[in-house]
């Protein structure tokens, strides 16, 4: 067993990206199941749910997070502070929305649903989630780009998108009218909204202005 977890961590020292899948596995199907414990409309656990997530977070957002760390301390040289904050802007401009559109698409395609539905639910939420997350993200990664070394960045984001990961499918399960007004990527109207207006159309009546 001891020589076991030494080679595992020998292969965890020199494949970084390894290091960071393995958290993933870990951390993002256990955020689902936290989700799911939160949600009130649920009965019961959907462990397929669960394990799309591990997949997901597992085999696409890890190594998307690795070659991102990595391609951001090459267009960004320098560990000080000044860098770090430059860092944390870029990601949130370049990286952030590409992320969360693989997320959106990603998840939804793992469920089967058809690319147009995929497509619909990005539209709605991608601008939302990235509002919530210009308010969290550049913090966490100027802590991370200046002070974590390199080799350590990618658990240090995983760790951190624990609870960003809970949110992420907190608005995968949350409908477009369900979003509070400043969150909304535009203004809608829900299905009962619609229904009653049409339903007042349909009791306006001409009105004669004169008689004949």
């Amino acid at each position: 067993m001891a020589k076991l977890l030494k080679a595992i961590k020998r292969v965890g020292e020199h494949y970084p990206i390894v290091r960071g899948m393995a958290t993933y596995s870990v951390l993002w199907p256990t955020s689902n199941l936290v989700q799911q414990s939160l949600d009130k409309t649920r009965d019961k656990y959907d462990l397929m749910e669960s394990v799309r997530y591990l997949v997901f977070g597992t085999f696409a957002t890890a190594p998307t997070v690795y070659a991102w760390v990595r391609l951001a301390s090459i267009i960004v040289k320098g560990n000080t502070l000044k860098h770090a904050i430059y860092k944390a802007g870029l990601e949130q401009i370049v990286f952030a929305p590409a992320a969360q559109t693989q997320f959106y698409l990603g998840i939804t395609l793992l469920e089967g649903r058809p690319w147009a539905e995929c497509v619909q639910e990005w539209k709605e939420k991608l601008i939302p989630t990235w509002k919530v997350g210009v308010c969290i993200w550049p913090l966490v990664q100027t802590i991370n780009f200046a002070y974590v070394a390199e080799k350590n960045r990618v658990v240090v984001v995983s760790v951190a998108s624990f609870m960003w990961t809970i949110f992420l499918s907190y608005m995968h399960h949350l409908d477009q009218d369900s979003l509070p007004l400043f969150l909304r990527s535009k203004p809608t109207v829900s299905n009962r909204q619609s229904q009653a207006a049409g339903d007042a159309m349909a009791d306006i009546r001409p009105h004669k202005l004169w008689n004949d």
